[in-house]
């Protein structure tokens, strides 16, 4: 189904089906004529010859330069080559994908003055799955106008397009790369969040633990939306577990990392609805500056048809949404890795000491897995500091640019906490297996079956799914030494989304 670009309603959704799975897009007419009605503005004010920023002056401390008319459209062209300034290595080619749909979008509302070709020639290479290098580093956050310039580029480059007066500060003053990176980390991040719960819920089984955490009474009493979400989905992924039964639980009370899964996968569910409520506010927003006010549209006193300089690349509220996103994902992640080391001490699982196969063995079986999640889990909590509210320098631009919300490296952060996490995830995914195994062996004794072949019981109808498929990629690890050396497979799954309950 074709993607129409209004400008004013693209949603995270929509963002991931064209930027990761190929949707086809196209201009809507109605955008196409905003377009046309703002471009006419442009063109009036050039021909009036009044200075407009960026229209017929330059940029930043240059701003009282008037531009020969002869020289604008050269100078354009400049503007992308002269902000080519970007570092570091390339970023994936579906946040690429994202920042141009971004891009046309913001096109598409109709006040940035571009020409509705310009947007078209986005469109265009967007559904021939073009996508050119741009390199991740080098933004602020008031404008990505380093890899906006790579993109812009790559893209006047393949297509042979010839900018026009304002187009190339429209293509290079946007914060279209950080806002569909975001879309990508936020999305990411709900799936994510999905298999943490099915995790959890494992989890649960392997520790035989009292599921008065998961109790209607919990919702009733605390009416977060999230929370109430998160208790539905587990209850759902244990339908049917044994968990239910009479005299299952081990303990009256389980470890808060146990009993409080609801209350921290809820909180995190709750940001993350404010993060894609501001994400999406961002996505339908105007980021350019100068921006178009058409005849129609004019202000009392400021008179018809004008073109104003503001400050809409200043991306500060979805800076701090994603900054507070990584903050409640800190306690989902740590609280994961607690529950994974908690299954590998004898004390608290009331199995063999790191889930040996053998009791009293001196083999560590999966003991060092609590080290490498420790240090994965460590340097993801390290990437939910807040920068926000950082500035990189107050010089830039003889002092006028004296602001920077860092929204860049707020997404970037965010998509780096999410691959972290997946590791995690992976971890105690297979320990809470190993678990498993081994609780249903001290029901039957050895050689049993796994779970459902003794008196341990069946697991949930989702947990059920997930211990099967994690199963089928590290088998459980025997006394003889069968530690899975590799759990890649098991993290591209947690990745790929497969073990959701969606999935």
């Amino acid at each position: 189904m074709t993607i129409r670009l209004n400008g004013s309603d693209l949603t995270v959704t929509q963002v991931m089906a064209v930027a990761r799975h190929g949707e086809a897009v196209a201009l809507a007419p109605e955008a196409v004529a905003a377009m046309r009605r703002a471009r006419a503005v442009v063109e009036g004010v050039l021909a009036g010859g009044e200075p407009v920023y960026g229209l017929t002056t330059g940029v930043g401390e240059r701003k009282a330069f008037l531009l020969d008319p002869a020289e604008r459209r050269q100078f354009n062209l400049r503007l992308v080559l002269n902000h080519r300034i970007a570092q570091g290595d390339a970023a994936p080619a579906d946040v690429v994908r994202g920042a141009m749909l971004c891009l046309a979008n913001s096109y598409a509302k109709g006040v940035t003055g571009v020409r509705p070709e310009l947007a078209q020639m986005i469109v265009t290479l967007l559904n021939e799955g073009f996508a050119p290098p741009v390199r991740r580093l080098g933004s602020i956050g008031q404008g990505d106008l380093g890899p906006m310039a790579d993109l812009a580029h790559g893209l006047l480059t393949r297509s042979g397009f010839e900018v026009a007066e304002n187009e190339g500060l429209a293509l290079v003053s946007s914060n279209a790369f950080t806002t569909a990176w975001a879309c990508i980390a936020t999305a990411d991040a709900d799936a994510l969040l999905s298999v943490f719960d099915v995790a959890g819920a494992l989890d649960l089984e392997a520790f035989g633990a009292n599921l008065n955490c998961l109790h209607p009474v919990i919702e009733q009493t605390r009416p977060y939306p999230g929370l109430a979400s998160t208790l539905r989905q587990l209850r759902l992924l244990l339908a049917g577990s044994y968990l239910w039964q009479p005299g299952a639980a081990r303990f009256i009370q389980d470890p808060l990392t146990f009993r409080c899964i609801p209350h921290i996968h809820g909180a995190a569910r709750d940001t993350l609805a404010y993060a894609r409520t501001i994400l999406e506010l961002e996505l339908n927003s105007s980021q350019s500056n100068p921006v178009v006010v058409p005849a129609a549209d004019g202000e009392p006193g400021l008179g018809p048809g004008r073109i104003v300089s503001v400050g809409n690349f200043d991306i500060g509220p979805l800076a701090a949404a994603l900054d507070f996103l990584r903050i409640a994902l800190a306690p989902v992640v740590t609280s994961a890795n607690e529950r994974a080391v908690k299954l590998l001490q004898a004390p608290f699982s009331g199995l063999a000491a790191g889930l040996a196969a053998q009791a009293g063995s001196p083999d560590d079986a999966l003991s060092e897995l609590a080290v490498a999640g420790q240090a994965i889990t460590v340097e993801a909590r390290t990437l939910a500091h807040p920068v926000s509210y950082e500035l990189a320098s107050s010089v830039e631009g003889e002092g006028i640019e004296d602001r920077a919300t860092m929204a860049p490296l707020s997404a970037r952060r965010l998509a780096d906490m999410i691959s972290l996490c997946a590791r995690v995830a992976a971890i105690e995914f297979v320990v809470a297996a190993q678990a498993i195994d081994l609780r249903a062996r001290s029901v039957t004794g050895p050689g049993a079956g796994g779970p459902g072949a003794s008196g341990l019981g069946e697991l949930g109808a989702g947990t059920g799914r997930a211990y099967r498929m994690i199963r089928e990629l590290v088998p459980f690890t025997q006394a003889d030494g069968t530690f899975p050396a590799d759990l890649e497979p098991v993290v591209d799954l947690v990745t790929r989304g497969d073990l959701t309950p969606a999935a």
